[in-house]
C-alpha cells in the first residue's frame, strides 16, 4: 500500500506525525518504507533520530536518484541508524523501518518523462518490497505532488492501493487552505483527473489528519478563566461547522492527534517510555490512527 502525505502548509505536523505512523505500524509487524518527497527541505530523519541523513545526505538521495544522477536511491536502516534510546533495542516481532533521504542540496524540480519513469519504478519496487510505503510530500501544491498524481495514474501503478493523508491544523486559516488543497480547480482531485486517475475513486482515498487540537477537557486548559472557556467552546464548534461546510469535516477525518508539547518542541517519535512527559492520550492518537489506515470501514465515503 502507498500511503501519501500532503498539506497546504508547512508546520502541520505532517512529516512528524508520518514518522509516528511509520514507527507505530512496524511496531505492529509491518515492513514499513518512508520516502522523504520533501524535497526543499528534507528533515525527516531528524524524527528517527538518525543524525547522518539530519539535513540530507550528500550522495544518493531521492532527489538525485529521480534527476538520474544515482542509479538507486540510498536505504538506510532506522533500526540500526538511529541513535533514539528506545529504538536502538528493536522489539521483537516488529518489521523493517526504512528511510529513503532526499538531498541535503535538494530542491524542487519540474516532473519530466525520465524522472516520473524513475518515480514509478521507486514506487513500484517498494510496494512489491514492503506492506506500508509513507510518501511524504512536499507542503502545497508541488512538483512532488504534480509528480506523485502523475506517477499512480500511469497504468503499472494505477491498481495499486493508495491512499492519501491531507493534514492540518485546527485553525481557520488551515481549514480553508486544505479544502482549496483537494478541492479548488487546482487541487488534488482536478488535478488528479486531469492526468488520467478516476475522481471519485481519488475523492474516496483522500481522508483528513487534524494535528495540534486542543482537548478543552483536559488539565491542560482547566485553569484558564470562564470567560476564555466559553471562547474556546465557541470556537471550536465555529471551526467544526466551517469543516463540515467545506467537506472536510468529522465524516472525513481519519484521525485527530492533540496539541502535544513534546511534538511541538521536539517533533519526535512518541514511545512508550515518552508517556512520563508527553500525554498518553497522543500515544493512543498516534496508535488508533496507524490501526485506521489500514481499517477499510474508515475509507468508505459517507
Amino acid at each position: 500500500m502507498l500511503v501519501i502525505a500532503a498539506s497546504d502548509k508547512g508546520g502541520t505536523g505532517r512529516s512528524v506525525t508520518s514518522a509516528n505512523l511509520a514507527y507505530q505500524r512496524a511496531l505492529a509487524g509491518d515492513d514499513v518504507c518512508y520516502v522523504d518527497f520533501d524535497f526543499g527541505s528534507s528533515s525527516s530523519a531528524t524524527v528517527f533520530d538518525v543524525p547522518e541523513a539530519a539535513h540530507g545526505v550528500a550522495q544518493g538521495g531521492l532527489h538525485s536518484y529521480l534527476e538520474g544522477d544515482s542509479g538507486e536511491p540510498l536505504r538506510l536502516d532506522v533500526w540500526q541508524r538511529t541513535e533514539h534510546p528506545v529504538l536502538l533495542d528493536r522489539p521483537p516481532g516488529s518489521g523493517r523501518l526504512v528511510l529513503l533521504p532526499g538531498d541535503v542540496s535538494g530542491g524542487e524540480f519540474a516532473t519530466d518523462e525520465e524522472n516520473l519513469n524513475r518515480c514509478v519504478d521507486l514506487l513500484l519496487l517498494l510496494n512489491s518490497e514492503f506492506d506500508i510505503v509513507i510518501v511524504d510530500l512536499s507542503a502545497g501544491r508541488s512538483y512532488a505532488m504534480d509528480m506523485v498524481l502523475e506517477a499512480t495514474a500511469r497504468h503499472p501503478l494505477r491498481n495499486v492501493e493508495t491512499r492519501w493523508l491531507v493534514f492540518h491544523r485546527w485553525t481557520r486559516q488551515h481549514v480553508n487552505a486544505v479544502h482549496g488543497l483537494v478541492f479548488d480547480r487546482h487541487g488534488i482531485l482536478h488535478a488528479g483527473a486531469d492526468r488520467g486517475h478516476d475522481r471519485d475513486r481519488l475523492d474516496a482515498s483522500v481522508r483528513f489528519v487534524r494535528t495540534a487540537v486542543p482537548d478543552l477537557g483536559s488539565a491542560l486548559w482547566s485553569q484558564v478563566s470562564p470567560a476564555q472557556a466559553a471562547w474556546m467552546h465557541w470556537c471550536d464548534n465555529q471551526l467544526a461547522r466551517l469543516a463540515a461546510r467545506l467537506g472536510v469535516g468529522e465524516s472525513r477525518v481519519l484521525g485527530t492527534v492533540p496539541l502535544e508539547p513534546v511534538l511541538q518542541w521536539r517533533e519526535q517519535l512518541i514511545t512508550g517510555e515518552d508517556v512520563r512527559i508527553a500525554g498518553k492520550e497522543t500515544l493512543e492518537a498516534l496508535e488508533e490512527l496507524a490501526r485506521r489506515l489500514t481499517d477499510d470501514t474508515y475509507w468508505e465515503l459517507p
